[in-house]
């Protein structure tokens, strides 16, 4: 309990970095209860703003979604919450996952923990998205692990820019059951914590093939890190990524790395990997006809905001997403209905 009650204490000191959309305290006290009643220690855990706990608010940083309440509990969250994790609160986010900042928040920009406390109204630094929240709250400790998604980045981005370990794993090695879609033939539930072991562990305890998601799968006994011998392992390092956009500061972090591993017995190898150059327009193309799709779901008459507008179910469709979607949004809903055009 000690554990919990200091990641809570954490949060509210450092509540100016606007690292959690909401709060849930209670509920993890009570879960730790629970835990320490089955004899398990419990630990914090901060969830992103876009994954299904029961009963608290699900937002997805956006006004259309600002109200809902979620009526069940996403998988990989609840098989942390079995393992003894207690939900501190819903990290904050750019809106539906769509940024690399974390500052396209309805609620207001996360920021980094690098920043001076003293200078958070006018000067401070970005946390890498759209899982900025995750980033912070990991960085701050909020949480021991914080639960992100990564469809093109947004778990390992800011894990880069706040000094924490993201992953994310092999799409199906982690049920989506509870995750509201971006692009769903690339979206996966990603973890942030402080070290590659802490990684390891919450993986192996998310992990596996759940009857609510077809494409999960079980993972094989090799997944998860044991001790062994990397004498002989090629590892691949692919030309076309030594660039001009690559700054220095990456370009000697890779080397260490590379180094690290050569110490290990491996074997570098350079690949190349000609069409990189096209890779990130194909993923734009592929991921906002994929947004356009999953968007046209919030209409306003299901569950989400609804404009007051009378004057027909065409303009309150059209009202309601304009007010409650930030422009980001929009544009990348625009772009997918231009990229699914027959001409």
């Amino acid at each position: 309990m000690e554990r919990i009650e200091e990641a809570i204490a954490n949060a509210i000191r450092f509540r100016k970095y606007n690292a959690l959309i909401s709060e849930t305290f209670e509920l993890a006290r009570s879960q730790a209860e629970i835990a320490m009643s089955r004899g398990i220690k419990p630990f914090p855990i901060v969830v992103k703003d876009c994954f299904a706990v029961e009963s608290t608010l699900t937002t997805c940083a956006s006004k259309m979604l600002s109200n809902f309440r979620a009526p069940y509990t996403a998988t990989v969250i609840q098989r942390l919450i079995d393992k003894g994790g207690c939900v501190i609160g819903k990290a904050n986010m750019d809106e539906y996952c769509m940024g690399t900042s974390s500052s396209q928040s309805f609620f207001g920009p996360v920021k980094n923990g690098l920043s001076n406390e003293n200078e958070l109204d006018n000067d401070w630094r970005i946390p890498g998205g759209s899982s900025g929240g995750c980033a912070v709250s990991v960085q701050l400790s909020m949480a021991d692990i914080a639960v992100g998604s990564d469809t093109g980045g947004s778990t390992r981005n800011p894990a880069a820019f706040t000094g924490t370990f993201g992953i994310k794993p092999s799409y199906g090695l982690l049920s989506r059951h509870g995750l509201i879609p971006l692009v769903n033939s690339m979206d996966c539930p990603s973890l942030i914590t402080k070290s590659a072991a802490s990684c390891n562990k919450f993986l192996e305890i998310m992990s596996g093939r759940d009857k609510y998601d077809s494409t999960s799968v079980d993972p094989l006994e090799s997944c998860f890190m044991k001790k062994r011998n990397l004498q002989g392992l090629i590892v691949g390092i692919p030309e076309e990524y030594f660039n001009s956009s690559l700054s220095i500061e990456c370009w000697k972090a890779w080397n260490r790395a590379a180094k690290s591993l050569c110490s290990l017995g491996c074997k570098l190898k350079r690949i190349s990997m000609p069409y990189t150059e096209y890779s990130i327009i194909c993923y734009h193309v592929l991921a906002e006809a994929d947004i356009a799709s999953n968007m046209a779901r919030y209409d306003g008459v299901a569950y989400g905001f609804r404009c007051q507008a009378e004057d027909s179910t065409h303009a309150m469709y059209a009202a309601s997403r304009s007010e409650s979607f930030n422009e980001v949004v929009r544009r990348r809903i625009f772009a997918g209905n231009y990229f699914l055009l027959k001409q």
